[in-house]
This record gives C-alpha cells, structure tokens and sequence, in this order.
C-alpha cells in the first residue's frame, strides 16, 4: 500500500511547504481542543466540590458566618449571590471549563511541542518529555499562587466599601478574576519555558537574551502590575520576583545550550550571510620522504635494457 503524500514528501530535517505546517497545526489544535472539551465533562460531575474550593478563601477572609454583618476588623462582610435564571448553569459551564483548561495541561503543552518538534534536530527532540515535564507543574505553580493570593485580593478591593453597606458579591464576577488570575499566573510561569524553547529552535540566542534583561525585569514588573487586580506592591511583589528569578534560571540554560552548540561547530551561530573566520595560521612542514623517479620517456628506458648504456640523440639523452 502506498504512504500518503505527506509521509512520502517528508524528510529527515522535518521541512515542509506551508499547506502542510497550516495542516498540521490543525490537527495540533483540534486535539488540544479536544482533550479540554473531554475532562471540562468530566470535571462537570464535581461541580459543588469544585465551586466550594474556589470560593472558601474569599468566604474565609471577607465573609461572615452566623448572619453577622460586620468582620472581626470592622468591615462590612461580602455575601456571595448567584443573580438570574441561567446563571447557575452558566457558572457551573465556566468552573469545569476552567478546571478542564488547567487539568488538560500535559496535552496541550505536549502538543505545542509536537507541533514545534521537526525543526529541532534528532538529539534535541529527547527534550519533548522535558519540556512536557517542566511545564506542567510551572503552570500549576501559578495557578495555585493565584488561588492563595485571592485572599488577599478580595480583602483589599472589598476594602473600598462604603460604611453601613452590604456587599453583594455576584459569583460570577468572583470566578472571571478567579479565572483570569489562574489563567494569567499559569501563563507567565511558561515563560522561561518559552525562552528555553526558542533558544532550542536556534532562533533566540543567550547572549542576545541576556542583552534584554533589564527591558524583560522591567516588562516582568508592568506585566505583574496589569494582572494583578489589587495593584498593591505586595501582591506584585509576589507575582514578578518567581518569573524574573526563572528568566535568569533560563537564561543560564541557554548560555549553557550555546556553549554546547560552539562546540560541536563553531560556525552554528552566524547568519546565512555572515562569513565564517577562517584559520590562515600556516602549518608546520613535516620530514621530507624520497620519492625514487621512475623513466618517463622511452629513450632513458631504452637504454636501461640495454645494460645501461645512454641512448643519446644529437648530444641529448632524451628523445627531445
């Protein structure tokens, strides 16, 4: 049976024309697409434990209990409302895809691998289940700073509430920061993951990487301020000291990659129109061997047949 066109059109070095990338990519896609869709259903059947999780910290820290409307502190309480018909269903829609988003992960991680996977050379695609590896407990990490600084959150922007008022609290807009603060957290822990893969795929160098650092702290910081909802420097604090201590971390790995890369060929880092520097050191001459010369014309060969004896014509000893 014959292969199909794409297997037959693909080579070792992972090219492809761009009908076939665009396909590709697709598929990429539809099975990431897929894989939430799968656990966001089963995630649907522990609806109450799951909403219970996301809500206790806000409850623990404004909330009150035993119908008291004023907190320990002083402050007025926040009750958690549900608002409309539909919106019981429409939050338990947003907690499983939610849920399904964070716990589909390793596939959708594995398959922006896959997906980046041909151009990187044999050897270098060993780091797929690195890559898988690191990234998944990055995300995870930053989602989970994001649940325990909620806390924190709730309490600061609850802290603008006027006296003898109540806060009503929808639910949904609690889970749209919930969601936006897990989802924000658990991106920016995979950007040294995103660093490393680039410098990987050859097209980010260490020594250009490191030449960003201080526009990628200062990046870092604005990036904490805008998704952090309270913008209190505590919070921000928190948010930008882990992913500028990785960004360093990745850098090292990528100084660490390029050192490899020189020296299995030094030239690996120069552009398609850079010359390479040649080595014009001239070399030492070793000992001469004798080469014994060999007749090269008929009349010196004559003349050893016959017993050595020169065969001369007009005062030469060779036919010219």
């Amino acid at each position: 049976m014959l292969k199909s066109a794409r297997k037959q059109e693909k080579d070792g070095e992972g090219r492809m024309p761009l009908a076939d990338h665009l396909r590709e990519l697709r598929n990429r896609l539809l099975i990431a697409v897929l894989a939430v869709v799968v656990i966001t259903s089963i995630t649907a059947f522990f609806y109450d434990e799951l909403i219970s999780f996301l809500i206790k910290p806000i409850l623990e820290s404004v909330g009150c209990a035993n119908g008291e409307k004023t907190q320990a502190n002083g402050r007025p309480c926040a009750e958690m409302t549900v608002n409309g018909l539909v919106a019981p269903f429409s939050i338990a829609l947003k907690v499983s895809l939610m849920a399904g988003v964070v716990f589909s992960t390793p596939v959708w991680l594995y398959q922006l691998w896959a997906f980046l996977a041909p151009g990187l050379h044999k050897h270098e695609k060993r780091y797929a289940l690195g890559f898988v590896g690191v990234g998944v407990p990055l995300f995870l990490v930053g989602a989970a700073l994001a649940y325990l600084l909620m806390p924190k959150t709730a309490e600061v922007l609850l802290g603008f509430t006027p006296e003898h008022t109540t806060n009503l609290l929808p639910v949904d807009d609690y889970l749209n920061i919930v969601t936006r603060m897990v989802v924000v957290f658990g991106l920016a822990f995979e950007l040294p993951l995103l660093l490393i893969l680039l410098n990987f795929t050859g097209v980010l160098t260490a020594k250009r990487l490191g030449s960003w650092w201080r526009a990628m702290v200062m990046g870092i910081t604005i990036f904490a301020a805008v998704a952090t909802p309270t913008g209190d420097p505590l919070t921000m604090i928190t948010l930008a000291a882990p992913i500028v201590l990785l960004y360093f971390i990745a850098l090292g790995i990528c100084m660490a990659n390029d050192r490899r890369r020189r020296r299995n060929n030094p030239d690996a880092e120069l552009d398609d129109d850079e010359a390479s520097q040649l080595d014009l050191t001239p070399e030492a001459i070793g000992d001469m061997e004798h080469v014994s010369s060999s007749p090269s014309v008929p009349g010196q060969a004559d003349g050893e047949r016959d017993g050595g004896r020169s065969s001369l014509r007009d005062g030469y000893d060779d036919i010219t």
